[in-house]
């Protein structure tokens, strides 16, 4: 199991990483699709190798070929919007919000899943991308559609704990590479 040699990888100082993985991911109460969606999302949104060559196969497996698409475009708009949503934001000048964004972002009208597990997902890959105006937008959404602040919080507990474990595992790959 792919779970099983990424908590192995994990070094010994950073135990909690480990720990934690196996229980946000091993014990997670929620549905497989939202489970596995966030996983694949977060992996790829941790631009770690190692924790995205691991989840992968394990992501495919419990998701239908049309959520496994819908977690992927989550992935891939959400690094767009992040950067653009969460600079707009952080500009001082007010004005910038005012203009018309013109990015193309079709997938989010029509992500080929149910609209609250996309939005579960690009909700994830905000968090590990740090863009309060996205995590936001899709909490209200959620909450919205009657999704639960637990089921919310465990999304990002999922993105922070597998962006915990990226960050680390690639240091620790960057420190025992020959050169």
């Amino acid at each position: 199991m792919a779970l099983d040699d990424l908590k192995s990888a994990v070094p010994d100082y950073a135990k909690d990483l480990r720990l934690n993985l196996g229980s946000v991911i091993g014990n997670s109460d929620l549905p497989a699709q939202q489970l596995w969606g966030t996983v694949l999302a977060c992996a790829i949104a941790t631009r770690s190798p190692i924790v995205l060559r691991e989840l992968e196969p394990e992501a495919r497996a419990h998701l239908s070929p049309e959520a496994y698409t819908a977690a992927k475009s989550a992935a891939a708009v959400m690094a767009m919007n992040n950067v653009f949503y969460r600079t707009r934001h952080l500009l001082s000048d007010p004005e910038y919000g005012t203009l018309r964004a013109g990015l193309r972002m079709n997938v989010i009208g029509n992500p080929g899943v149910e609209k609250a597990d996309f939005e579960l997902w690009s909700l994830a890959v905000s968090a590990i991308n740090g863009c309060g105006q996205c995590l936001d937008s899709h909490e209200q959404v959620l909450r919205k559609a009657g999704v639960d602040r637990e089921t919310v919080q465990e999304a990002f507990k999922i993105a922070s704990v597998l962006q915990a474990v990226g960050t680390t595992l690639d240091a620790e790959a960057a420190l025992t590479a020959t050169v």
